[in-house]
């Protein structure tokens, strides 16, 4: 039987994104810092995309004034390609003959700017400027710097001693003397293996070599994580007020001595919506601070308008990236009326929490958001994406109005988030001479009509990051 090729014709349904919808779902995830870096990419690579210019009161009087002479010029010089450009109002001063440059005016002396730029210093520069100032040796001024070399920011060292010493050749015992050597500088405790050599490194730059607070650390770090202070004092033979004594002096210890030197980077949230309180209510209102206007340049369309004068190579590279930008200034401007009515929708379902707070947040999932606008679920989920709206109650992102609820007793759809700061509220209330146990909570919250199970207040009190009622009655 031959096989044989034949080519059939067939109609079929699919779905294909345009350009511009695939643009547009490619927005709706951005936060603001993210679109103004994409709207400023894009002015430099379309020439047909320009920022709006923030016109001057006085450069439009000034304009006013010279409008009638400068449109005789044009009917003068009708035949100038370049008549878009204004340049005797521009550069008149400049062509004019008797044009003298501005004399400089004079300047105050300011400050070197070596005097006014300033630089974080490191924990790696602070432990090298004290190892070159310490060390005589250059096999060990070697091993130290590569000792630093592998301190993380907390300031333990992240290799082992083996490691290091095959970095150069060295001796281990060479390597083992040169990280003693680097331990004794400032932080006190960096350069530790782990956080027990670390707190053993402070108690003895204290002095307390041999006491108590040095054989907890060194022989019941363990006992002492899981806050069994009995245990302890029976291991030392002394009465547990002591030991309480003790471990007040390693609570007082630094875990990570390095961080001092390695201070994180402050994370500012901008917000992408403010919640405005007005005589009517609430409204929404759109942060487009940093956003650049953008605009279709005048002098391109008027280049796509002058049918003969351009050539047909010109024209389609223009047309191109006139539509390119008017896909993305639809795209922009969707992107930010979707974010609107989100947000407005969200005033709706959470008025009681604008007005009173956590406490009153109600259960909402991305269902209701979406039938309210008229959208798809997967259009809200991308909008509230690396969102963050500044309401009366301050400042959150879009996510967190979206949680799973309870039914009460009283009929009542009660947030899960609501239910978690009320368990705060209860353990930040008990007695410290009788931690509440779950069980107990459970029975509080059913009498006040939220019936749950204990596992559920073990798994929401395990989020809230609480210790049990034992870990507590210890602390307390």
């Amino acid at each position: 039987m031959a096989i044989q090729q034949k080519l059939h014709a067939r109609l079929v349904q699919k779905l294909i994104l345009t350009p511009s919808l695939q643009q547009a779902i490619k927005l709706l995830p951005m936060s603001t810092i993210e679109l103004a870096e994409l709207l400023n990419q894009e002015m430099v690579e379309n020439p047909l995309l320009e920022e709006m210019p923030t016109e001057d009161p006085v450069t439009q009087e000034a304009a006013q004034t010279t409008e009638a002479p400068e449109a005789e010029k044009k009917e003068e010089n009708r035949d100038d390609t370049w008549d878009d450009q204004d340049y005797e109002y521009f550069f008149g001063e400049y062509l004019d003959d008797g044009y003298r440059p501005r004399q400089p005016q004079e300047v105050k002396e300011l400050p070197p700017i070596e005097n006014t730029l300033s630089s974080k210093g490191s924990l790696a520069d602070h432990l090298a400027w004290q190892l070159n100032l310490q060390t005589v040796d250059d096999t060990v001024r070697e091993i130290g710097a590569a000792i630093i070399g592998n301190i993380d920011d907390d300031g333990y060292l992240v290799a082992s001693v083996n490691e290091i010493a095959s970095l150069g050749g060295w001796d281990v015992t060479a390597v083992e003397q040169a990280l003693e050597h680097v331990q004794t500088f400032d932080p006190v405790g960096v350069g530790a293996r782990d956080l027990q050599e670390c707190l053993l490194l402070q108690i003895r730059h204290l002095g307390l070599a041999g006491t108590p607070a040095e054989t907890i650390v060194r022989d019941h770090l363990r006992l002492l994580q899981n806050h069994r202070i009995p245990e302890i004092a029976r291991a030392l033979g002394v009465d547990p007020e002591d030991v309480k004594q003790h471990i007040d002096v390693i609570r007082n210890l630094d875990p990570k001595p390095g961080s001092r030197y390695s201070p994180a980077d402050s994370q500012y949230v901008i917000p992408d919506v403010y919640i405005v309180k007005t005589d009517d209510g609430y409204r929404a209102v759109l942060n487009e601070d940093g956003l650049p206007q953008l605009r279709i340049s005048p002098v391109y369309r008027r280049l796509l308008d002058k049918g003969g004068e351009a050539s047909d190579e010109t024209r389609a590279y223009v047309k191109d990236k006139f539509r390119a930008a008017l896909w993305l200034l639809k795209s922009v401007d969707q992107r930010q009326k979707t974010i609107l009515k989100v947000a407005t929708s969200l005033i709706n379902f959470q008025r009681a929490f604008l007005d009173h707070g956590i406490e009153h947040l109600r259960p909402l999932v991305l269902r209701d958001v979406a039938n309210d606008i008229g959208m798809h679920e997967s259009t809200v989920s991308r909008v509230v994406n690396n969102k963050y709206m500044h309401t009366p109650q301050g400042v959150y992102e879009l996510k967190f109005f979206f949680h799973s609820g309870i039914s009460s007793s009283y009929g009542e759809s009660v947030s899960s988030v609501t239910i978690k700061q009320r368990i705060r509220k209860i353990i930040e209330a008990e007695d410290q001479r009788r931690p509440l146990s779950d069980s107990k909570i459970m029975s509080i919250l059913q009498k006040e009509g939220l019936v749950l199970a204990r596992r559920t207040i073990a798994k929401y009190r395990e989020e809230l990051r609480i210790p049990t009622s034992n870990q507590r009655k210890v602390l307390y």
